[in-house]
């Protein structure tokens, strides 16, 4: 059980992308602006690369370190967790429906997560040692 303290951000992070996710069509701002620049897909973007940020950051938290599988298994799983969302969207909500384009934010931010994390790290957390949460 002290496992899971590692990993509680990307466990929350994962429930806040579910449910902003399934929210109501109505309750989603529908703006002029925001839909010219895809306002949506920058939003599926972030969402999903944090997930992957969050996952990044647990595992370095627990173990210190880890390998490009488990890089690419992040990746992978952030990918399937947006396509699951958008069947969610298309079957399971109201007023949502299922795009091709946001599942393709959603594997893209991923990928950038990976990204954005290798930078924290090299920035942010001291070599040599794990920066743990004790």
């Amino acid at each position: 059980m002290k496992t899971i303290r590692y990993y509680i951000p990307a466990i929350v992070w994962l429930f806040f992308i579910l449910v902003m996710c399934t929210l109501p069509g109505k309750d989603i701002p529908h703006e002029g602006w925001m839909e010219r620049i895809h306002m949506d897909k920058i939003v599926h973007f972030g969402l999903f690369g944090g997930m992957v940020f969050f996952l990044c950051l647990g595992v370095y938290w627990h173990k210190g370190r880890f390998s490009a599988t488990t890089l690419f298994m992040f990746v992978v799983f952030a990918a399937l967790y947006g396509l699951s969302i958008e069947y969610i969207q298309k079957y399971m909500t109201v007023d949502r429906s299922f795009d091709m384009t946001d599942a393709a934010a959603d594997a893209l931010g991923a990928i950038a997560g990976v990204w954005i994390f290798r930078l924290f790290r090299r920035w942010f957390l001291k070599p040599g040692t794990n920066n743990a949460i004790k």
